[in-house]
């Protein structure tokens, strides 16, 4: 029978679904323009605009990534290199833009939006030291010519003419730098949370991803594909001696704005190799490895290229270690995409 209500006397009763109201998972999705998602408590709430700005920025870059793979993209020496030439260079060069436009077109959407405000920000601060080697490979490497691999091809840089794909892949790199500024100014002021799926291993996570951030810079300071050393024979002791040859340069070998800009990747690995498994929620942890593993694999599958495509080079031991890290990142990635609490 209902209760007596003390003060009125009337009949007390119990309209449905007032004993769930002041729960807290009723509590985190009341107010206003506020969505959630039942299998992990996902709550989106306010986004700003300049969350859709880094979005329609990712879509921009990719597509000028995408470009960059078919035309010329130096003049080596006469010599018409072109990014996509092979059908690993193909995958090599595809690979950023088309996870970058993926990402792009989600965040545009704003559904869930701080997975790619993450992975704005962090693949913005990988770009920004690519942007500078590129920089320097197209516009200085002639003022001190030396050995270079571009495009999978052995090459010296005493007479470059920059061409249509350079051009699309610098503008690729800037676009993705721009966007990295506008998804971290948007970061602080987008509304998204959820019930901490993550939390219980964001330490062992953090340990394993700054491994694998170390283990990539130390594999960068060597290339990933190098040129044997000559065995020649003395005529007149008849005594076979090495003659190294000059190889192809490694991250932190190149002057001026290639130094600075392998010092910035070298930096930004490593940062955001500790930031990115701290990122709340779950999903922003996951955009910030995502970022990282796309542009290490790029790097580990572009030293492959290198050695499969050109007669003059072989894949050297750190090529592999970096081929490891960045499928290491893929599998770091794909454990916190997985990780998630079930309904009940």
């Amino acid at each position: 029978m209902p209760g007596r209500d003390a003060r009125t006397g009337g009949a007390r009763t119990r309209t449905p679904g007032a004993a769930r109201a002041g729960t807290p998972r009723d509590r985190a999705s009341a107010p206003d323009g506020f969505g959630r998602d039942g299998g992990e408590g996902l709550v989106v709430g306010t986004v700003p605009s300049g969350a859709r700005v880094a979005g329609v920025l990712l879509v921009l870059a990719a597509l000028a990534g995408l470009v960059s793979t078919v035309p010329t993209y130096l003049e080596v020496g006469g010599q018409d290199l072109v990014l996509g030439s092979s059908v690993l260079g193909v995958l090599v060069t595809l690979l950023a833009p088309l996870v970058t436009g993926a990402v792009g077109v989600q965040l545009a959407r704003v559904a869930v939006p701080k997975f790619g405000l993450a992975y704005a920000a962090v693949a913005g601060a990988l770009a920004l030291g690519n942007l500078l080697i590129e920089l320097y490979r197209g516009r200085s490497s002639i003022d001190r010519p030396g050995v270079e691999v571009l495009a999978g091809e052995r090459v010296l840089t005493s007479d470059i003419q920059i061409g249509p794909g350079w051009v699309a892949g610098v503008l690729a790199l800037v676009l993705t730098v721009v966007a990295g500024g506008v998804a971290a100014a948007a970061w602080g002021r987008t509304v998204m949370e959820d019930s901490g799926a993550l939390d219980a291993v964001r330490g062992p996570l953090a340990g394993a991803s700054v491994l694998l951030g170390v283990t990539t810079v130390l594999c960068m300071t060597l290339p990933a594909a190098d040129v044997p050393d000559d065995l020649r024979t003395d005529p007149a002791t008849g005594l076979q001696v090495v003659v190294p040859r000059e190889g192809p340069q490694a991250l932190l070998e190149r002057p001026g704005l290639a130094l600075l800009g392998g010092l910035l990747l070298a930096g930004a690995l490593v940062l955001c190799s500790v930031t990115a498994p701290s990122l709340r929620p779950r999903l922003g942890a996951v955009g910030g490895l995502l970022a990282i593993a796309v542009t290490v694999l790029s790097a580990g599958l572009a030293g492959v290229r290198d050695a499969v495509v050109s007669d003059d080079l072989y894949w050297t031991v750190p090529g592999a270690g970096l081929l490891v890290a960045g499928l290491g990142f893929c599998v770091v990635t794909a454990f916190a995409w997985r990780l998630r609490r079930r309904p009940r």
